[in-house]
């Protein structure tokens, strides 16, 4: 993502590009704003110009933080539309007519022929919900095939949150035998009380397999072993000996279909896909999700234009999806708000 550059005036005008000045904006953005839909609140400042450097750093080990690597789009959704396999390419409809709109491009080519994917997922936590409370998040994911369950469970363990240098300083890496592999996202997300404005939140990850975790250190129940594997949480310890738990007693069935690209131009394409969690067994459906992510090597060299119009996109696509999305909540926020006990969370 670039090395740490001083905030001047120069490098203001480079941070993934820069705020559209009123006067700039596009016939199609100003027609959000104007008389054509006067209910429309003005757009937010660009995500462009909000995500800035980081301070300079370093873990303990010596090693640089880690950069934003990933930047991720989310339309969180009322789960009750998907009922089948093409109910979750139906929403590719809703993308038409905003992607034809900023010269965006949509295509499902070859997708429709692509199986859908099934994930368990569950989280754990404290009793009093103390790692989501303090912006940490802990599941297990298992990837089923025609029924059953392949390879090796995988943990991810993040940290997510609105502040970008807290995540960064938060050094999320194991202390285990196998590898891991590391994401920071910057993950865009819909206004929590309205539609047509962005907020961001930053998302440090890792992922690693069950069986990189070695022997002695596999009792998940055991606050004091997570620790050790995962030295970040003990800030949130309060005492020796704590258990953690399943969260809301529930497990996860994830549903997830890819269904086709997007093309902002200027090489910056990615898949979308639509998922839905249901509980499993009951497969009672909990929420779902629209999203799309592209990969940054280098910031300074990521288009500007491409960005504008991936915003201008989004933005749009709030109110054409609007008979869908649920807005002030996450995935991970439903599953803890099953029981009746809504945690304090940073999202």
């Amino acid at each position: 993502m670039g090395k740490h550059k001083p905030d001047d005036e120069k490098n203001k005008k480079k941070k993934w590009g820069a705020i559209v000045p009123a006067a700039t904006r596009t016939a199609a953005t100003r027609t959000l704003q104007g008389r054509d839909h006067p209910e429309r609140m003005p757009l937010t400042p660009s995500w462009v110009g909000r995500v800035p450097y980081l301070k300079p750093g370093a873990y303990a080990d010596g090693m640089p933080l880690h950069q934003v690597q990933y930047l991720c789009c989310k339309l969180i959704l009322r789960p009750n539309r998907f009922v089948s396999r093409e109910s979750l390419f139906e929403f590719g409809k809703v993308l038409r007519e905003p992607a034809k709109e900023h010269g965006v491009k949509f295509s499902k080519e070859g997708f429709e022929s692509q199986p859908v994917k099934i994930r368990e997922v569950l989280f754990i936590d404290t009793e009093d919900f103390r790692l989501y409370n303090n912006a940490f998040i802990l599941r297990r994911r298992i990837p089923y095939k025609d029924g059953f369950p392949i390879g090796d469970p995988e943990i991810v363990f993040k940290f997510r949150h609105p502040d970008i240098q807290l995540c960064a300083e938060t050094d999320v890496r194991p202390h285990i035998l196998g590898d891991h592999r590391v994401k920071f996202k910057c993950q865009a997300m819909p206004l929590k009380e309205k539609l047509g404005g962005v907020r961001l939140l930053f998302s440090h990850n890792v992922q690693f397999l069950r069986s990189a975790i070695g022997m002695g250190k596999e009792n998940v129940g055991d606050m004091d072993q997570i620790i050790d594997l995962l030295p970040a949480l003990a800030r949130v310890r309060k005492e020796p000996k704590e258990k953690i738990q399943l969260v809301s007693n529930t497990i996860i069935e994830e549903v997830l279909q890819d269904i086709g690209t997007l093309d902002f131009g200027d090489c910056v394409v990615c898949k979308a896909n639509v998922a839905i969690w249901r509980t499993r067994g009951e497969h009672r459906p909990l929420i779902g999700e629209f999203a799309y992510q592209f990969k940054v090597k280098d910031r300074d060299l990521l288009s500007k234009e491409a960005m504008r119009r991936a915003e201008a996109f989004f933005v749009d696509l709030q109110y054409s999806a609007e008979d869908y999305i649920a807005l002030n909540c996450t995935k991970t926020a439903t599953v803890y708000r099953l029981l009746g006990n809504p945690p304090k969370s940073h999202e």
